[in-house]
């Protein structure tokens, strides 16, 4: 198994408030237009990886099956938006993605290692909050097509520690990881007064 030797890790600082819950579970339809932008910001993550280390053979197949993924995620979540007449268009960001991306260092090749860490981390919340999102929905359906996508949130995030894993010392992976795991949960200390995935 890919993950056996890897160390249980609490990845994330600070749980989500339940805070988030509810304003999530009041704005479903504004939540679920994030959720496509989110799915659709994460192929494009995964594909700026592979075309920045082309070279890296393992990152490249490993990332190919991440972008493919979300990929796919993206169209079941616009069909969902489909079904309740939400139409596909731009949304504001909250200011999480922009902060976290600011953490990365533009030196290689901590440049290479924050861009993995990074993008784990978010996987990493993104399937903590779709697992809250399954349980607290009060619509069955959308319920179960949060708690479908769970396993696939947290397989992106091992494999994204797996990759940091791969080219890096794991004592320097799993300091770095500390550090801006504690930057993540600050960023989400305050919540964003938009209803968002990552708000």
């Amino acid at each position: 198994m890919l993950f056996d030797t890897l160390p249980t890790i609490n990845v994330l600082q600070q749980p989500t408030s339940f805070a988030w819950v509810e304003q999530a579970i009041a704005n479903l339809d504004l939540i679920l237009l994030d959720h496509s932008h989110c799915e659709r910001k994460a192929a494009g993550v995964a594909l700026n990886l592979m075309f920045r280390y082309p070279s890296n053979t393992k990152l490249v197949r490993m990332l190919t099956a991440i972008a493919r993924e979300e990929l796919e995620h993206f169209e079941l979540v616009n069909q969902w938006l489909e079904r309740r007449g939400v139409p596909l268009g731009p949304l504001s960001s909250p200011p999480y993605g922009a902060n976290l991306k600011a953490q990365i260092r533009p030196q290689e090749p901590k440049r290479l290692l924050d861009s993995l860490l990074v993008s784990g981390l978010i996987e990493a919340r993104s399937h903590e909050r779709l697992g809250l999102l399954a349980t607290h929905c009060p619509e069955p359906e959308l319920s179960q097509f949060y708690r479908s996508l769970m396993a696939s949130e947290a397989r992106h995030y091992g494999i994204y520690w797996v990759l940091a894993d791969t080219y890096f010392e794991r004592s320097a992976v799993t300091q770095r990881l500390e550090e801006l795991a504690v930057v993540e949960s600050k960023i989400l200390a305050t919540l964003h007064p938009e209803p968002r995935i990552h708000s």
